[in-house]
């Protein structure tokens, strides 16, 4: 077990913008060759997908006030 000034040290490394970056730049990589073994093997690659699509708008329903 690591003392406590290790874990409150650790903490503020892990609350840096730094350790972020690190973080994403290492998801990233793992992602990739997990990719790569996953086409290797026959799997087909990813398709790139819309992250969000708008909706048309809808009219608006009386407000709760308006109601009957």
């Amino acid at each position: 077990m690591y003392s406590n000034e290790f874990e409150k040290c650790f903490a503020d490394f892990l609350d840096r913008h730094e350790y972020d970056e690190a973080e994403n730049a290492l998801f990233a990589m793992v992602r990739i060759a997990f990719s790569a073994g996953w086409q290797a093997a026959g799997g087909a690659p990813p398709q790139s997908e819309r992250i969000y699509e708008l909706l048309p708008s809808c009219p608006s329903s009386p407000s709760a006030d308006q109601r009957p």
